[in-house]
């Protein structure tokens, strides 16, 4: 059997060998200015720095995360009908449909969700 020293010094060679491996076999040959450059969400950084962002993108992208967080709430309500009174779970699970509902209902009148004018 090794000792504590002796298998400390064999994972230690091991990954060296790993680390040494994975550096030298992973180097990118490709250096071109394209693959230099950061990826900014479709957008060409070496362009002017100021164009014009859609602010109908931005408030969909608003409204989804708004009625994702409050999805994201609705999904332990089936775990908590084992644990917790029946009753509670179905008045906590009605009141955030409802504002669910409601945000929808609200953002559908006042434009949000139409696309074309």
């Amino acid at each position: 059997m090794f000792s504590i020293s002796g298998m400390f010094i064999i994972y230690f060679l091991i990954s060296f060998i790993l680390c040494f491996l994975s550096l030298s076999l992973g180097n990118k040959s490709d250096k071109s200015r394209e693959k230099l450059s950061p990826f900014e969400c479709g957008f060409d950084p070496f362009k002017k720095s100021r164009v014009p962002f859609s602010l109908r993108f931005f408030l969909i992208t608003i409204i989804f995360l708004v009625f994702d967080v409050e999805i994201a709430l609705l999904l332990p309500l089936g775990l908590l009908s084992a644990s917790s009174d029946p009753l509670f779970v179905i008045i906590s699970g009605f009141i955030l449909m409802m504002i669910l509902i409601l945000g929808l209902i609200h953002e559908w009148n006042q434009g949000a969700l139409t696309w074309v004018y």
